[in-house]
């Protein structure tokens, strides 16, 4: 009796730890059920569609302004008045400041004196009757000193045309360098104006750009790295020779700038056009997954994403072009896809969603 007790004792020792086993293997197995149906990814996703893409050649620009003039005084005065404040805009032969012209004034009355002095005498030895008392040297050079006087005359009224300052272009003034009340000397810089309706964008392109520019070729201008507002400029000139020291070529930009939101002297984000891809399969690039320089695309499948490798093309801006691996129509996943491996299982929700499920 006491060994058939023994027997079912230990037979109860194996039966309970075998029991248990099974017990946690299966409660294992139903967490492990739960936590496969928990570990659904939540992405954003998109329809890949088709569009236009361009390819681009990012540099930079120095903008210059094609038309500026250091406005200076011919004569040396007193300045009387100043018409113009810096940002006005003025325009070609305005008035801009004048200068006391009392002394040019009373030379130019003097010599107009001595033209008409001149003038008389010759017209008086000319109605004389006896040419005798009068010889033609004379008389030829009474005609040079008329000359000489109406020349001195002349010089006098410009002087006094002169210090009435005016501008010598259309555009703004960008520097004021005088007072009224200051005494001007002659050819001192009394004004900077800059015509910038138009600018120009100065661009240094290395030697293997050459081939691939042409005459009215279309360029985007951004005013810094900050922004996406752009400007839309052409190739105007193209440099036709090559700096030997530093292996690039002029490029001159015609930037428009009629609403003045570019300023001359400022530095600026230019990015060339170089050729458009007109049609083509697009999607946003930040659904492009880069590993190892092979790049892919997690394509929605049910409750699942696939991941699909692609070859892409031209990229502009947050678009870029995928030549192959992918059809139009098809969703992509644009947000979550960090924590994605092939047949994922996958939630899709709208992006408001996924913000709130990644907090």
């Amino acid at each position: 009796m006491d060994s058939l007790n023994k027997r079912a004792n230990n037979c109860f020792k194996i039966a309970l730890p075998l029991l248990l086993a099974a017990v946690l293997s299966a409660c294992g197995a139903e967490e492990e059920v739960k936590e496969e149906e928990k570990y659904a990814v939540p992405v954003e996703t998109t329809t890949v569609i088709q569009g236009d893409v361009s390819s681009f050649y990012s540099t930079t620009a120095t903008l210059e302004a094609p038309q500026e003039a250091n406005v200076v005084t011919r004569i040396s005065g007193l300045i009387e008045s100043i018409n113009v404040e810096e940002g006005d805009r003025v325009t070609k032969g305005q008035l801009l400041a004048v200068i006391d012209a009392k002394r040019q004034r009373f030379e130019l009355a003097r010599s107009q004196a001595e033209v008409e002095i001149i003038e008389q005498e010759l017209n008086r030895l000319k109605k004389m009757s006896n040419k005798e008392f009068f010889s033609a040297d004379s008389m030829a050079k009474l005609e040079y000193n008329l000359q000489a006087a109406i020349a001195k005359r002349d010089l006098a009224a410009l002087q006094v045309q002169e210090s009435m300052v005016r501008s010598p272009i259309d555009g703004v003034i960008a520097t004021r360098f005088v007072k009224a009340g200051n005494m001007a000397k002659e050819f001192e810089e009394l004004f900077y104006v800059v015509d910038q309706d138009e600018l120009y964008g100065i661009v240094h392109l290395p030697e293997q750009q050459l081939q691939s520019l042409r005459l009215g070729q279309d360029a985007q201008i951004f005013a810094n790295k900050h922004t996406d507002e752009t400007v839309h400029a052409k190739v105007l000139r193209i440099s036709p020779v090559v700096d030997a020291q530093s292996g690039t070529f002029k490029v001159t930009l015609s930037v428009p700038n009629q609403k003045a939101t570019l300023k001359a002297g400022m530095f600026t984000r230019v990015e060339l056009r170089y050729d458009t891809h007109i049609n083509v399969i697009t999607v946003p690039y930040n659904a492009v997954v880069n590993q190892d320089n092979e790049f892919a695309l997690y394509v929605i499948d049910g409750d699942n994403a696939n991941r699909r490798a692609v070859s892409l093309g031209y990229r502009e801006a947050d678009t870029v072009e995928i030549v192959d691996g992918i059809e139009p129509g098809e969703q992509i996943v644009i947000r979550g896809h960090q924590n994605l491996k092939d047949q994922s299982l996958v939630e899709v929700i709208g992006s408001l969603d996924l913000a709130s499920a990644t907090k």
